[in-house]
């Protein structure tokens, strides 16, 4: 585990991520670890929203994205209640981690997406990735409120640096421009390959970046109004 996450960590550290950013995806990795065994077609390990998969051969999981974390605080979902979201991830795809941030969620963030969704090769590279990426997507607007991190909980890691604990409702072209900026650090982890796509909510509005949007992989609900061609999560 060390290994894996000392490396999500460090390879973001120049946009300020602590080490704390990748330490849930790390662990579960390493518990996903113990069910590569004969018998075991396929599982996974939901730790706190950081989701790391294991698949056999000719296996699957389809997971459910909520666009705005704060709708589901966990366990079993409501009849009347559906995903905003499904990611489907077959064994012949790279993906073996998922990971969400967001200032909606349970973790502090200094942008102001409502969720970012991250497939990667592992859960801590995702976990470390979300947190970036979902930090990218902000702008200046006097509506945004910011706190000192130390103020919300004394002994996080984030110390002193102000997170956000309120979002207005912003004009679409500043939601879009937030937005854009959070997948401009989005591509940037493509293209260096440490991610394998990224989905980015933000009031109602959704981009994507590297994930085919062809319904075998990230289906958006109606709803949910893109611009690109293109929370929590339950494997199911």
């Amino acid at each position: 585990m060390r290994g894996a996450y000392e490396f999500a960590y460090h390879v973001h550290r120049a946009r300020y991520i602590t080490p704390m950013a990748a330490v849930v995806g790390s662990v579960a990795d390493e518990l996903i670890s113990s069910f590569a065994r004969d018998g075991v077609r396929r599982a996974f390990i939901n730790n706190g929203g950081d989701i790391a998969l294991f698949l056999r051969d000719g296996e699957h999981y389809r997971i459910g994205v909520f666009a705005d974390l704060a709708r589901h605080t966990g366990g079993k979902l409501p009849k009347d209640q559906s995903f905003d979201a499904n990611l489907t991830l077959h064994a012949s795809d790279p993906v073996r981690g998922v990971a969400t941030s967001g200032w909606r969620g349970r973790s502090f963030s200094l942008g102001i997406a409502d969720s970012v969704t991250v497939p990667a090769r592992d859960a801590a590279s995702a976990d470390s990735a979300a947190t970036v990426i979902a930090n990218a997507a902000d702008l200046d607007h006097a509506g945004i409120v910011r706190r000192p991190a130390s103020s919300l909980k004394n002994d996080s890691d984030l110390g002193d640096l102000p997170v956000t604990v309120d979002v207005p409702r912003l004009p679409q072209p500043l939601v879009d421009f937030a937005l854009a900026r959070g997948v401009d650090a989005a591509q940037s982890l493509l293209d260096r390959g440490l991610i394998e796509g990224a989905s980015l909510f933000l009031q109602g509005r959704v981009r994507v970046a590297g994930i085919q949007h062809d319904g075998a992989r990230l289906m958006p609900r109606a709803r949910i109004t893109t611009e690109a061609p293109c929370s929590k999560y339950a494997a199911c």
